[in-house]
């Protein structure tokens, strides 16, 4: 005979309890700051939503942009759009709600779309990086090279990674037997739920940490090897302004490559601590910093928005 308890959180068959909801402690101890902190974040993600926005506009509606690295700077900012509308809306909401709960399908699904697209947004860079190794170092092969299939199988390829990761990482976290519901962060990232299992997650936790710095560094050490060859080959151009041209054309990328990879390496979940406060400028400020690098950096976009504006005052 099976007997059920329900409660807020949990619901109890025979001697093992189902939990159905998690509870989010992340600003927990700011909370005569977090009026403030919400009226930052907000405004930190209204010029997030309407950097991103932009600049997939301007990319789709100027001619002059139609080309494989802002087709993948395009795709990078709506990835970079959905990967915070995964995370912030939730955590403005916790801010200010006295209801700090999710459900479990909720965490699991938000924990999927947080990994996709974090692994997505990775190799999507790793995928401008090569963009601008064959610009560079095969120029007269650029537009043969880098045809309109090959973009569309960078992108496939990434997003593919990226859903492969997180199939396996929830089925593997969400799979363990929870004993407790309250989650110390602001949103379902893997390491913290982890935590809340009944049973040893040693293995788990191994392996989670083994990925994470698998596709951090595959696709770094790749941008890695791209940029020695690129480097390789601009210092080979006889004339200083060549070489400055050159160098200018990778500035952009390569700005936005260390603003991504910056934190990365702090934000990644570890065996025997936790850092949480460390994701509040990752998944805040990444996202909006690539937009703005890309925006003030690079000529061609600044030009874009200038004969865009031209446009709507005319």
């Amino acid at each position: 005979v099976l007997h059920f308890r329900f409660s807020d959180h949990s619901m109890e068959r025979g001697n093992h309890t189902l939990i159905t909801e998690f509870v989010f402690q992340g600003f927990s101890s700011f909370r005569e700051h977090q009026l403030g902190l919400f009226v930052v974040f907000l405004a930190l993600y209204v010029v997030t939503l309407a950097g991103n926005a932009v600049i997939v506009t301007i990319i789709r509606t100027d001619p002059h942009l139609h080309t494989p690295m802002y087709f993948f700077l395009s795709m990078l900012s709506s990835s970079e759009t959905v990967y915070t509308l995964v995370i912030l809306p939730r955590m403005l909401s916790s801010l200010v709600g006295t209801n700090r709960s999710i459900s479990r399908a909720g965490c699991a699904t938000q924990m999927f779309f947080f990994i996709t697209f974090g692994i997505t947004n990775c190799f999507l860079l790793t995928a401008m990086g090569y963009d601008r190794y064959v610009a560079i170092c095969n120029p007269l092969r650029y537009t043969l090279i880098m045809n309109k299939r090959v973009c569309v199988q960078l992108v496939g390829g990434a997003c593919g990674i990226g859903l492969i990761v997180a199939t396996t990482q929830v089925t593997s976290v969400f799979r363990l037997p929870f004993c407790a519901t309250k989650v110390a962060h602001f949103f379902c990232d893997i390491r913290p739920v982890m935590k809340l299992s009944c049973v040893d997650t040693s293995v788990n936790e191994t392996l989670t940490v083994i990925v994470s710095v698998l596709v951090i560094l595959v696709p770094m050490g790749l941008v890695f090897i791209s940029y020695v060859l690129i480097v390789s080959t601009v210092l080979k151009i006889p004339s200083a302004r060549g070489r400055k041209k050159a160098f200018a054309t990778c500035a952009s990328h390569l700005t936005v490559v260390v603003v991504h990879y910056g934190w990365a390496p702090l934000a990644q979940p570890k065996p025997k601590s936790e850092k949480p406060r460390v994701w509040v400028p990752y998944t805040v400020n990444t996202p909006l910093l690539k937009p703005v690098v890309y925006a003030l950096r690079n000529k061609e976009v600044k030009d874009a928005l200038l004969r865009a504006a031209g446009r709507k005052l005319s």
